[in-house]
Order: structure tokens, then sequence, then C-alpha cells
């Protein structure tokens, strides 16, 4: 390995012909570029869409009551009901996958913006009605003051959380923990502030929320026994989707809806959603494998191309070294490396370049909401320049194979 007179062979073989030499690394560089930047993109693509679930429970679902479209017990299709206060300990007592159940309201319905006022400034935001767990649901980072407690919850304080948006709209220079707003004619004390921790929005975009407590909503808009829907986390490891099935079927059968009408109940799985984001990347990265290591092996390929080329040149020298009694070992070692030598350079160049490309499209700032950070870990890094060693040992091994094959007498007549 350390032989200084078998590298000085191997650079006079190599640079004998430098454009072909040249030529050979280009294929095996490129293939690790490719790699390298198809694994980069893939993860930069999955890093702004799988982040778009940060702060939200993966083990999630939202459901909400919806018009019924076939009739039942004596009731017309097309009925309109709601959830009510009796559901909430219906689902927790009798849901066997149920971690946590959080009921919810929104005053002016989906996606409903209403007035807010503070000191002659106005805007128009969503305004919910919650309970302390909700946080555990939603992607929510409380940056001052708390968020809502059980004693707000008990004691029905008019007290609020309000989102990033209604600070920068209501109180652009003040600070506003204590300060009273109103909503639809009531006041509120604002308790604390919190922005969305996450790239995405499921729903509503939580810096242009105010929440307050569940049973105040109640009796301040005039939502008594009204549930609009339920946030609901299953336990570890049981399925969101059954625990779904579970509480609709128990819903239909406490609202007196036909068990067989799928459209009565609304409903959107974060489990399911997060598992088929989390398989599409998986098939991007094992796309970008498969290419690039294809791509990388047509290279290779090229070098044991080239080696076979190299040894069909060195024939007679190949039959010299034999006559005098080189041996196997010493022929294959030296053939060898140097397909290892034009393979790992070749190698370090391309995954120099690629990591450098994905390092510049991160510092040109080419992010955004379906693209964020891009880049390949380390352990990534070291096990395609494995691969890559792997290649350049069989590139070589081939050929050597070949050289040991040729007689010697056979070698020292060619010409």
């Amino acid at each position: 390995m350390f032989d200084a007179d078998r590298w000085g062979e191997i650079w006079n073989t190599l640079s004998r012909n430098k454009l072909r030499s040249f030529l050979t690394m280009f294929g095996v560089g490129w293939g690790i570029f490719m790699l390298v930047v198809m694994l980069g993109m893939g993860n930069g693509l999955s890093n702004a869409v799988l982040g778009g679930f940060e702060g939200f429970a993966t083990n999630s679902c939202f459901i909400w009551t919806m018009p019924t479209t076939k009739p039942y017990a004596g009731f017309q299709r097309g009925r309109r009901f709601n959830f009510d206060n009796a559901d909430i300990g219906l689902i927790r007592n009798n849901v066997a996958g149920v971690e946590l159940v959080s009921p919810q309201l929104q005053l002016g319905g989906w996606q409903g913006g209403n007035n807010v006022e503070y000191n002659g400034k106005t805007g128009a935001f969503s305004v919910y009605g919650a309970e302390p767990e909700v946080i555990r649901v939603e992607s929510l980072k409380i940056t001052s003051g708390r968020f809502l407690n059980k004693e707000d919850l008990n004691s029905e304080r008019k007290v609020c959380l309000i989102g990033k948006d209604v600070v920068d709209r209501l109180f652009k220079f003040e600070e506003p923990l204590g300060k009273f707003i109103k909503i639809n004619g009531v006041f509120f004390q604002v308790i604390g502030t919190g922005k969305k921790s996450s790239s995405g929005e499921m729903g509503d975009n939580p810096d242009a929320k105010i929440y307050i407590p569940f049973t105040t909503f109640q009796k301040a808009f005039n939502s008594m026994n009204v549930v609009h829907w339920f946030s609901i986390i299953a336990k570890p490891g049981v399925d969101v989707a059954v625990v779904e099935k579970d509480i609709k079927t128990l819903m239909a059968r406490k609202h007196r809806v036909d068990p067989t009408d799928e459209n009565a109940f609304g409903s959107w799985n974060m489990q399911q959603m997060y598992g088929m984001m989390n398989g599409l990347f998986m098939g991007i990265s094992g796309l970008s494998w498969f290419v690039g290591i294809c791509t990388l092996l047509a290279g290779v390929i090229g070098i044991g191309n080239i080696m076979l080329v190299i040894i069909k040149e060195r024939t007679k020298e190949i039959g010299i070294r034999r006559s005098i009694g080189a041996s196997p070992r010493s022929i294959t070692t030296q053939i060898v490396m140097e397909a290892l030598t034009l393979t790992v350079i070749a190698g370090y160049f391309g995954l120099l370049i690629g990591v450098g490309v994905l390092e510049a499209t991160r510092a040109l700032g080419a992010e955004g909401d379906f693209f964020k950070n891009p880049g390949v870990d380390l352990n990534v890094a070291l096990v395609a320049f494995a691969v890559l060693i792997v290649s350049g040992l069989l590139a070589g091994l081939i050929p050597a194979r070949r050289a040991l094959a040729i007689r010697a007498v056979d070698a020292l007549r060619a010409e």
C-alpha cells in the first residue's frame, strides 16, 4: 500500500493517456455527483413537506358533523345536527383507543373571520373555544405568557391567547399581555401569545387564531351544549383509523344517524396523511439511490473496460513480470490499486462537488414552502463512498483475473 515504486508505476500508467483517464473518471464522478444531488434535493423536499407536520400530533384525527344523506329512524335525509357536551364523556369512556379528546368551537363557523377590537384598531381573526389539551394536537408555540389551563376552564374566565398576526395587527408597539380585546362585544384579557411551529397549515393559520376557554365560549357566544368538532389523539400503537371508525359508530348510534351513512360525519386523519407523505418520500429516496447507483455503476463499468484495454496494452510487460517471478497476488494488487485510484479520486471530487452544489443552493436561499434545507448527512455520504469503493474493487478484480489468465510465454510473444 505504501510502496513508492508501486504508486509511481500507477501514476505513469494513468498519466500515459490523460484524456482517457479523465473521461473514465468523469463517468464515476458524475455518478456519485448525481446520487448526492438527488438525495439532497429529495431531503430538501421531504424537510419542507414533512416539516409541515411539525408540532401537530401525527397520531391524531379531527371529526365533525355534516348533513345526513340517508333517512333514518323517522328523520329525513339532509338533517343537520351537532355534537353536544355529553358526547365528550361518551367518547372518553367508551372508545378504548382514545388517549385525548379535545372538543372545539369556532365563532362564525369554519374559517369564519370575526372582528376583534383593541384601542380603535380592528382585525378579522378566527376565534376558537378550546380546552388546554388542544395544544398537544395543534402546531402552536407559546412565545410569551401562558396557554389556557384547567382553572380558566372551570372558572369560565374571560381570558385568551392570541396569535402572532393578532399581535402585529392590534399591538404593534405595545405589550399585549394583560390588555383587553373585544370580540363580538365581549372583553377578554390577553394571557399569552403564540405562533405556529410548523411550515404547513392544517386548517386555519395558527398565527391568526385566538383561543378562549371552551366553557367561556359556550356562555359568551350562546353556544350552550354545542361542540363543533373533536380533536382526537390515539394511544401509542393504536391505529387512528380504528379510533376514527369507533367514534363515528358511537356518535351515529347516539345521534340516530344511519350507520351506513358515510357522509354524515366529516373527518381528517393526520396519521394517514403523514404516513402517505412519509411513504412518498421513502419512495423518492429509494428511486434516488437506484438511479444514482445505476449511473455510478455505468461509470465503474467504464473503468473496468479501460482496465481491460490497459492490460491488453501491457500484455508483454505482464509476461516479463511473470517470467521473472512476480506473484499473481502482486499483479492483481497492482491492477486493483490502479482501478481503485481512478474510482476514489473521481468519487471524491464528485462527492465534493455534489455537496458544494447543495450548500450553494442553501446559501442562495433557494428555499420555500415546498423546499427546505437540502443536504445529505454524513452516514449517507459514507455509505455512498463505500458503494463506490466496492464497485472500484470489482472493476479491478475482473481485469486482474483476465491478466492472470494470460500465459507468460504468450505474453512475451505479444507485440
